[in-house]
């Protein structure tokens, strides 16, 4: 059976993820680099799937997974701004970044999951949320999650599991800027904001349908 996609939002009713918040925007430290370390057998992902409030919650909830981050990848701007990213002229996407545990969680799944809970075939588009801060991106940390992510997506293309093609972007990492710290635990902490609401509270109800064998207990 495909996967069909409907918009959740009805456009100029509900507020897009860009209209969400400006706080601190001045006040950021602008050098903050996440570059955290493994820690024993963990792994590092990044992706990008739209708003990164979205993406957070989403990973958030699986097991083997830690240390969540939203931020911003795939730029050529340093030290990006949330409100300078929501331009769209820095060439960064809104991405997670999270360290997994490939013995609990292996990177198919994780790119199951990305794959499941956002459309893949708009391109620089998420519902209302429309820009290239908005692609699908998996920026790759190896050359066996780079070869992984294009034979899943090729499968995916090849056996015609969405009604179009798949159009996320598959790039080596480079950096990752870590959001401000208002991005973080967006959807834990704002649940009942009307983007939330429509936007993000759907796509978990869809993980824990989809993927409850994955969620942590």
């Amino acid at each position: 059976m495909k996967i069909t996609f409907t918009s959740v939002l009805l456009a100029g009713i509900f507020l897009a993820c860009a209209a969400g918040t400006e706080q601190n925007q001045d006040t950021r430290e602008k050098t903050m680099v996440y570059n955290q370390q493994e820690e024993g057998n963990f792994e590092k992902a990044t992706f990008g799937a739209g708003c990164f409030w979205c993406v957070e919650a989403v990973f958030q909830r699986l097991e083997g997974v830690k240390n969540v981050k939203p931020g911003y990848s795939g730029g050529d701007v340093k030290n990006p701004s949330y409100r300078e990213v929501c331009t769209g002229r820095t060439g960064h996407a809104e991405v997670i970044q999270m360290q997994y545990n490939p013995e609990v969680i292996t990177f198919d799944e994780l790119l199951e999951v990305f794959w499941t809970t956002h459309d893949p075939t708009t391109l620089n588009q998420q519902g209302n949320d429309v820009g290239t801060q908005y692609r699908s991106a998996v920026f790759y940390h190896s050359e066996e999650q780079k070869n992984t992510a294009e034979a899943y997506k090729k499968k995916l293309n090849a056996e015609e599991i969405f009604d179009k093609p798949i159009v996320t972007e598959i790039t080596a990492f480079d950096t990752f800027y870590v959001a401000e710290e208002d991005h973080f635990n967006y959807y834990n902490e704002n649940s009942s904001q009307p983007y939330c609401s429509f936007v993000i509270t759907p796509k978990i109800e869809k993980l824990e349908k989809v993927f409850k064998d994955k969620l942590k207990k």
